[in-house]
């Protein structure tokens, strides 16, 4: 396959995003992100981390969220790191109705029967995590297997709504929430001989005692002078029991440099 053919198959795969997105009914969105990263010996990296999510077709900002990690190379096979992120979330409306749920109106006609409406707003949480990394390589095949704990805290917030029996905002109180999760991921690369594009795939499972969501990707990474490495992907996420996000397609791009 020559580059001008597989650049055309990626550029078809990236104008059907949209259209599985809309034909399944899930939602599709964008996903940047930039990191740098120091060497600090032969084993250790510190690494700054910033990235940018949409949904909603593209259309509406999801997530901004910065981030700081350290690595270690235990061996030459297992890799060991630490991080924290602080997220900044752009938080879906949220409605609710009356029982029961129609009226009718002045002119006969079914009208929903709204209790309230708490609009979009922004809000922070902060994460940490930790991992253990270990890679196996077969010939120009490279497959490895992180297993990574994660803790998340939503501090409590206080937002307005709108109490549509009254006809007057009144304060709501967005409760701290927190909680754990155990993201399984099996990621295979290809290294290809004399090009510089290297594919990949990966699955990735979040676990909180049942199965959460699974994340499949797939991209390919570009390389310059081992310093400036690109990376574009798509990836759907599959959602079975997380209340905060849905399926989801989205076409990634990321930037690193190493220094």
């Amino acid at each position: 396959m020559t580059i001008n053919k597989f650049k055309t198959i990626l550029l078809l795969v990236a104008l059907a995003l949209p259209a599985l997105s809309w034909a399944g009914g899930d939602d599709a969105g964008l996903i940047v992100g930039v990191t740098a990263e120091k060497k600090l010996n032969k084993k250790a990296s510190f690494s700054l981390e910033a990235e940018f999510r949409s949904r909603n077709n593209f259309r509406t900002a999801d997530r901004v969220n910065v981030g700081i990690s350290v690595d270690y190379k235990l061996t030459k096979w297992l890799k060991a790191d630490l991080g924290y992120q602080l997220l900044i979330d752009n938080n879906r409306e949220a409605i609710t109705y009356n029982d029961p749920l129609f009226l009718l109106n002045d002119e006969g006609n079914e009208v929903l029967n709204y209790n309230n409406w708490r609009p979009s707003y922004w809000g922070l949480r902060h994460r940490l995590y930790a991992s253990l990394t270990g890679s196996y390589k077969i010939g120009r095949f490279s497959m490895s297997l992180r297993e990574r704990w994660r803790y998340t805290y939503r501090p409590e917030r206080t937002t307005e709504r709108y109490d549509f029996d009254n006809a007057i905002w009144e304060d709501k109180v967005i409760e701290t929430k927190h909680g754990h999760v155990l993201r399984s991921r099996l990621k295979l690369e290809w290294d290809i001989p004399k090009w510089r594009f290297d594919p990949w795939a990966s699955v990735e499972l979040f676990n909180n005692m049942a199965l959460d969501k699974v994340r499949y990707s797939a991209g390919i990474d570009y390389t310059v002078k081992k310093t400036h490495s690109f990376s574009l992907y798509y990836r759907y996420q599959r959602v079975y029991d997380d209340e905060d996000e849905g399926n989801m397609h989205s076409l990634g791009l990321s930037y690193k440099f190493k220094f």
